[in-house]
């Protein structure tokens, strides 16, 4: 069984993948290639914006929001502390300093109240000027844009979305990649739109950004490639990946998005009252980067992994660590507010197999698992009393 099966994936696409990556290297246009306009326009019309930018992976479609809104020394930029290190890394690349936000256990995402909390004390403090608000869609929710955009009109500052686990998400009948004042999305291949190597893409509604972050991910291209007029980097989305995520879009819209759906409600079905699960807010809709559940404790957790384990069931911990505790931000006083639910979701988290070609009797297979560990852990309780 695999955490998601790509290979099962592909063998599903094969003709079609085989078909444009044939065409792609038969033209020997491999960068710049029609393919990757072309993809930008279906992006763009997908999520319903008027620019999209690919560009090398999700981490520099993060940086390259940033360096378009002169996110620079003395800013703060507020970032979930439950979330993937490039969230918080490419803030303080830029020279900003991350401080961190606690979550909402059930969803998982951004605490507006936290936020709130958090941009007042630096206010008062007077040493950060607060700029930006990255607000991550984790595990293929979309972050609480409602209440965080709220917080961001109170205080005038930008709303970045960290789309690289939502892509396909909605809030409100509104997709991922839209909800922000930029928005960002990673095509890692683990990704809910995945493509067999790395890539991202920025989407905006603002045509002078748009105009930047064309240029910032060509070196600071002005006219051409040899008119530099600021200093970029080199962010590229290659003409196969591209050629490639076309495929993989039309299969997404088609039914991969509906089928891990199915899947996600499965587990949910099945796991009712022996775990905590996962929820979607009402007007929400979910691309499930990943199903995570909770469990009582670190003991609990880590027991449950080993045992699925034995029974050659993966499962991944996303994340083991808060981003406050990560080694690289120490002695940036990143920390403003009290981090709890971030800090006990850590010790709690585990993420069970899901992808839209999981087959019924494999997802039995994880369920039955976890419905005997836990009744064998209250067999033992149980048994622990009565001695």
């Amino acid at each position: 069984m695999q955490f998601r099966d790509l290979q099962k994936q592909y063998q599903k696409l094969k003709p079609d993948i085989d078909t444009v990556v044939t065409k792609v290297i038969n033209t020997g246009n491999f960068i710049s290639g029609q393919q990757v306009s072309d993809l930008e326009e279906r992006l763009a019309e997908y999520v319903g914006v008027k620019y999209c930018i690919t560009c090398g992976n999700g981490t520099d479609a993060l940086s390259l929001a940033l360096m378009t809104w002169n996110i620079g020394p003395g800013d703060a930029v507020f970032v979930p502390d439950f979330t993937f290190f490039a969230s918080g890394e490419v803030v303080a690349f830029e020279g900003a300093i991350p401080v961190f936000v606690d979550i909402d256990e059930d969803t998982f995402n951004m605490s507006p109240a936290s936020l709130d909390e958090a941009i007042q004390i630096v206010k008062k403090e007077g040493k950060l000027i607060p700029k930006a608000i990255i607000a991550v869609d984790l595990f293929g929710q979309p972050a609480d844009y409602s209440g965080i955009r709220k917080v961001a009109e109170k205080y005038g500052l930008l709303l970045l979305e960290d789309g690289a686990q939502g892509f396909g998400g909605q809030m409100d009948g509104c997709k991922a990649c839209s909800l922000g004042d930029i928005s960002t999305t990673s095509f890692f291949p683990a990704k809910p739109l995945g493509c067999y190597g790395d890539g991202g893409a920025v989407f905006t509604n603002n045509e002078e950004w748009a105009g930047l972050l064309k240029s910032y991910r060509i070196h600071g291209k002005g006219l051409d490639k040899y008119d530099n007029v600021r200093v970029g980097m080199n962010s590229r989305l290659d003409t196969l990946q591209a050629a490639i995520l076309q495929v993989k879009l039309k299969a997404f819209c088609d039914y991969e998005l509906e089928n891990v759906n199915k899947v996600a409600a499965r587990y949910t079905q099945n796991l009712e009252g022996l775990v905590k699960l996962p929820i979607i807010k009402k007007g929400y809709y979910s691309s499930w980067a990943q199903y995570s559940i909770l469990l009582k404790d670190e003991k609990e957790r880590n027991g449950l992994q080993v045992y699925l384990k034995e029974h050659e069931i993966p499962s991944m911990i996303y994340y083991p660590k808060t981003m406050h505790q990560q080694r690289a931000f120490q002695g940036m006083n990143c920390v403003k507010v009290k981090l709890t639910v971030s800090e006990n979701v850590c010790q709690r988290v585990l993420a069970l197999p899901l992808h839209p070609y999981l087959e019924p009797q494999e997802q039995d297979r994880v369920i039955s698992c976890i419905e005997d560990f836990m009744e064998n852990k209250s067999k033992e309780e149980k048994q622990n009393l009565v001695f």
